[in-house]
């Protein structure tokens, strides 16, 4: 199919414009919760993994159940109301921010208000293109939704550094906010596409076991799925906690860890387009021979080394992230059964996710014991033995890229 032909299609472009708006804010939300904790009274790193690590906590503890609701319920309908409701705790929180007083009880319940809505808007996200586009140009489907996205998240994450510095971290999250809002209610309007399932005699804890038995019966799903999860928390660490640290100390603050995210933000709109004509035979070994990356990107700011230098190693990495998600989600899509989709999805987000509070909380104790350079050497080291370990297996190394959607458990 046609780039022509796959825009004609009903309801994608629309789908496209809510992307576009909910990642716009994605680019800034990082960013102006960081810097806006930072320069309260008090704020310190501690107090951003805090705040973080609640949110992806909240988000982990519902994921598994999130897959069931979006089974259940219908994915484009789970994935509105995910938006709406969880862009009402955001909105009280950018107004406590232009207060310039901000109670950490705020910050926490609306961080764990957005972190519970993302833990079913992720597993619900699954089947939404499948709905929209069809088997049939999932890969291509995927990589357009990516291209867009990531556009709007450069766009959002340079405007970031811009209303930071002018106006401050309020304004920002007000945006960040309004997005998801705006985006929900496009999303409704699309919501008749994944008709609820009918209803069945299992109970919610029959719909579970069913999904973690399907998710475990995949190794090279549940074994990369366990190694990313130790990546991830090394990627929370430098990119979320330490690295605007560095920025603080080094650099020019938001406007210089802004320009690193939109450098990052590059590296996603080059791998969605990469990810719309690739095909690799063995993905698992080829995704995670490129996730040394991260490695590369941690230890640029151990030195630090030159903000530019950085930057490169950020988009280098966010290559890589774009072709893990575009070819992680087209391999297990074609492979899972689509009665089991969101649950195996919810799993996969859960697993993956699960080390990120973690990191997010230790982050700041960290680098109070070792100091800045021997915390990014240590986590780049780190990321790369897990890399390593999680090579040795053969079902991750010689995992094929299946040609047609299957639902072969056997594997």
């Amino acid at each position: 199919m046609s780039l022509k032909e796959l825009l004609g299609r009903k309801y994608v472009k629309r789908l496209l414009v809510a992307r576009f708006i909910s990642n716009f804010g994605n680019g800034m939300g990082p960013i102006a919760i960081a810097f806006g904790i930072l320069h309260l009274d008090g704020g310190n790193a501690s107090t951003i993994g805090l705040v973080l690590g609640a949110q992806t906590l909240s988000m982990i503890i519902m994921s598994p159940f999130g897959g069931v609701l979006a089974d259940k319920f219908g994915r484009i309908r789970m994935v509105a109301i995910c938006d709406i409701w969880g862009s009402l705790g955001l909105i009280v929180q950018a107004y406590y921010f232009s207060t310039d007083h901000v109670p950490l009880a705020v910050m926490l319940i609306a961080n764990i208000n957005f972190g519970l809505m993302a833990g079913i808007w992720f597993p619900a996200f699954s089947g939404v293109l499948p709905a929209v586009v069809g088997d049939e140009s999932l890969q291509k489907g995927n990589g357009i939704i990516s291209f867009v996205s990531n556009t709007a998240m450069i766009s959002g994450a340079a405007a970031a550094g811009i209303l930071i510095s002018a106006f401050g971290s309020a304004v920002a999250l007000g945006v960040d906010a309004l997005s998801f809002l705006f985006s929900g209610f496009i999303l409704v309007t699309m919501a008749h596409l994944n008709p609820p399932r009918e209803p069945n005699s299992q109970s919610m804890w029959e719909d579970l076991r069913h999904g973690w038995k399907v998710f475990i019966s995949y190794k090279w799903i549940a074994i990369v799925v366990f190694g990313f999860s130790f990546i991830l928390m090394v990627w929370a660490m430098g990119d979320s906690v330490i690295g605007p640290l560095i920025a603080e100390q080094h650099f020019n603050g938001a406007k210089s860890w802004s320009f690193v995210i939109t450098c990052e933000s590059i590296g996603y709109l080059v791998g969605a387009l990469i990810s719309y004509r690739i095909n690799i035979k063995y993905p698992m070994r080829f995704l995670m021979l490129i996730t040394f990356s991260i490695t590369i990107y941690m230890w640029s700011m151990a030195s630090p080394m030159p903000l530019q230098v950085i930057a490169l190693c950020a988009f280098m990495w966010g290559i890589c992230l774009e072709l893990w998600g575009t070819i992680w989600f087209t391999a297990m899509v074609r492979q899972v059964p689509r009665e089991s989709l969101s649950r195996v999805a919810a799993f996969d987000a859960m697993g993956s996710f699960l080390l990120r509070p973690v990191g997010l909380l230790i982050a700041g104790p960290v680098v109070a014991w070792l100091g800045i350079p021997r915390a990014m050497e240590s986590i780049a080291l780190f990321s790369a033995v897990v890399i390593g370990l999680v090579l040795l297996s053969p079902s991750v190394r010689n995992m094929e890229m299946p040609t047609s959607t299957e639902s072969n458990l056997s594997q």
